[in-house]
């Protein structure tokens, strides 16, 4: 393909072609060498990733869906290592939500092999649970680079901040998002525990997990935070990148790992 080609393509990044192209020719002849004018954000050295699964369940099943996880959720933690696991109490209804941990893609293919070869977790889970949902879904995600997974003091619950940015990755609006959370962590009402960008789901999303005592101290503070100049200022500057915002209040389950 021509330069102009290359271009009109949306290959070449800028309108100074002499100067894109020989960037593009010397990235295609030695494809270890990458510009910084191609990336969209830090690299991720780290392999370790985060599968976020959430279920549907139908309505009149929940209650039968837990007590069937829970009496045979050691099965699956045999496997790999389980994060967390919530019933979702505000934003979405009849939903479990859990977060499993994986150091390499490889790992996983080998954990999900091995789940299929199991004739004890299929015959007492899964072929029992499957008719109890109405869907799956799930999303790979990793930990922002200034971001390590934390743990709550002491049991409580859980919100799941889901924000979709606008197109460009962290190079565009990595640093505003950065500081509002930052500065909502300072107001000090809550408790950061992660925060995630997807890998495999809908690009250009981001979640942010926090703790709080409970809902009412999660309201209280909240109110107070909207009233923080800090935290003003900061989501003024980050609301510029975002498209859209959800959230949900989490409920740990009685064999989740965070409480």
């Amino acid at each position: 393909m021509g330069q102009q080609g290359l271009l009109r393509a949306g290959i070449l990044p800028c309108d100074n072609v002499d100067i894109c192209f020989k960037r593009y020719y010397r990235h295609c002849q030695n494809p270890k060498v990458v510009s910084s004018s191609f990336a969209t954000g830090p690299r991720q050295h780290d392999g370790t990733f985060y599968e976020f699964r959430t279920y549907t369940v139908k309505p009149d099943k929940m209650k039968s869906f837990l007590e069937l996880t829970s009496k045979n959720i050691q099965l699956r933690t045999a496997h790999s290592k389980m994060i967390g696991y919530w019933t979702m109490e505000l934003g979405g209804l009849n939903k479990v939500f859990h977060i499993w941990k994986y150091d390499s893609f490889a790992e996983r293919t080998a954990v999900r092999t091995a789940l299929t070869k199991d004739q004890e977790w299929q015959e007492k889970y899964m072929s029992q649970m499957l008719p109890l949902l109405v869907k799956q879904e799930n999303e790979i995600t990793y930990l922002v680079p200034w971001c390590e997974l934390g743990s709550p003091p002491k049991d409580g619950v859980y919100e799941l901040v889901t924000f979709q940015m606008k197109p460009g990755g962290p190079a565009v609006w990595g640093q505003s998002f950065r500081g509002a959370i930052n500065a909502h962590i300072k107001t000090g009402y809550t408790k950061l525990i992660g925060v995630f960008h997807t890998e495999y789901g809908l690009l250009n999303r981001v979640h942010a997990l926090w703790w709080n005592e409970d809902p009412d101290s999660r309201a209280a503070g909240r109110h107070y935070a909207h009233e923080d100049p800090r935290v003003v200022a900061a989501v003024r500057e980050s609301v510029q990148f975002l498209e859209s915002q959800q959230n949900w209040l989490l409920l740990p389950t009685t064999f989740s790992p965070l409480k």
